[in-house]
């Protein structure tokens, strides 16, 4: 069960691409009754075909967090518990959703997945056959993403909960 399950509060996770961050979000769903937000689904929805290399996401990705967070700060204050499916990937990806938290004056969780790239990559491939993410990456990809991706530090001060 979650550290935040009994109230309120937010829920982040950090993980490379098919470590199961999405599973891993639908189980917090479940267990705490929170709503889901899927970056992957809301930059499929509103940039189709648009999302091409990496420079496109980080573009469109701080496009959506900009439009959203206020929304998500307000829902959380009213009291809504979010698992938010955005990667938690990098210091300044996790300062944004911990900022979420802080803003909104919310508990909030960061949950860890230590997943090898082997893991990862025979993951990504059959994900990638079975079309069950809007986003097909490949392996060169991967490799590319994952050069940039870092497991938080004891510095960032995150609360954190590893799986």
């Amino acid at each position: 069960m979650s550290e935040i399950q009994s109230g309120a509060g937010l829920h982040f996770l950090c993980g490379k691409i098919a470590s199961g961050k999405s599973t891993l979000a639908q189980q917090l769903v479940r267990e705490t009754q929170a709503v889901l937000l899927s970056e992957d689904s809301w930059l499929a929805t509103l940039y189709p075909g648009e999302i091409l290399q990496l420079t496109d996401y980080i573009e469109k990705s701080r496009l959506l967090k900009s439009a959203l967070e206020p929304h998500l700060v307000a829902l959380l204050q009213k009291g809504m518990t979010l698992v938010l499916d955005f990667p938690a990937n990098t210091p300044v990806q996790r300062r944004w959703l911990k900022g979420l938290a802080e803003q909104a004056g919310c508990r909030y969780c960061c949950y860890v997945l230590d997943v090898s790239d082997e893991e990862c990559k025979q993951r990504l491939a059959a994900r990638n056959l079975s079309g069950e993410n809007p986003f097909t990456t490949s392996a060169e990809q991967f490799d590319l993403i994952t050069a940039h991706f870092s497991y938080p530090s004891e510095e960032e001060g995150l609360v954190i909960s590893c799986r």
